[in-house]
């Protein structure tokens, strides 16, 4: 491919002086899905692998046998955290007067009580680092982050919540056969399942 057909392939958007909006990433044309927004800059994602969609599917599967009426589980849905943050944690539980209809595209940071992150090797800082923090400070009450526990499928889930005082989370525990949490509701997920997928 020469350096001209490759011009005529790609089409690069030049970020505004103070950077782009929330408004921006709804808005702007042709963007990748999974595009997320942090402070101001739009963030592509790779390519999925499997452990990825795997612990997401799990996750989701499992969220949803206990939630209650009031809370839904959404996967990959963009969380307004300010103006300049729209991150799209892979699996939410929002409430369910926040859910509109079949078109929405976002939720707000207040009507989400738990963002999980899995991390992949292109995501492992802002997951690690960069979310947890935004999450916390825009007062989502509890946050996951799930990696390989060692080389193999399993997954490792990290629990945090939460503390109203710092506005920053708090190590609950590490779980790794089976999430047994109370918040935000009771859960139970068997994470040995992932190897069924």
């Amino acid at each position: 491919m020469t350096a001209e057909s490759v011009k005529q392939h790609c089409h690069w958007h030049v970020p505004p002086r103070d950077g782009y909006t929330v408004d921006d990433l709804f808005t702007l044309p042709d963007l990748p899905p999974h595009t997320e927004l942090i402070d101001g800059s739009l963030v592509l994602v790779s390519p999925q692998r499997n452990f990825h969609a795997d612990v997401i599917d799990l996750l989701v599967s499992g969220l949803r046998q206990s939630v209650p009426k009031k809370f839904r589980v959404k996967r990959e849905m963009t969380v307004i955290l300010d103006r300049r943050n729209g991150p799209e944690p892979d699996v939410s539980v929002v409430l369910t007067d926040a859910v509109s209809g079949p078109d929405q595209t976002s939720y707000q940071a207040q009507d989400v009580l738990l963002a999980v992150e899995v991390v992949s090797p292109d995501s492992e800082s802002r997951d690690r680092t960069t979310k947890p923090q935004k999450y916390a400070a825009a007062g989502i009450p509890n946050f996951w982050r799930v990696e390989r526990d060692g080389s193999g499928r399993s997954p490792l889930v990290h629990v945090y919540e939460l503390d109203p005082l710092t506005h920053a989370y708090v190590h609950m525990g590490m779980q790794r056969e089976r999430v047994k949490v109370d918040q935000p509701y009771s859960i139970g997920i068997d994470l040995t399942a992932v190897d069924e997928l």
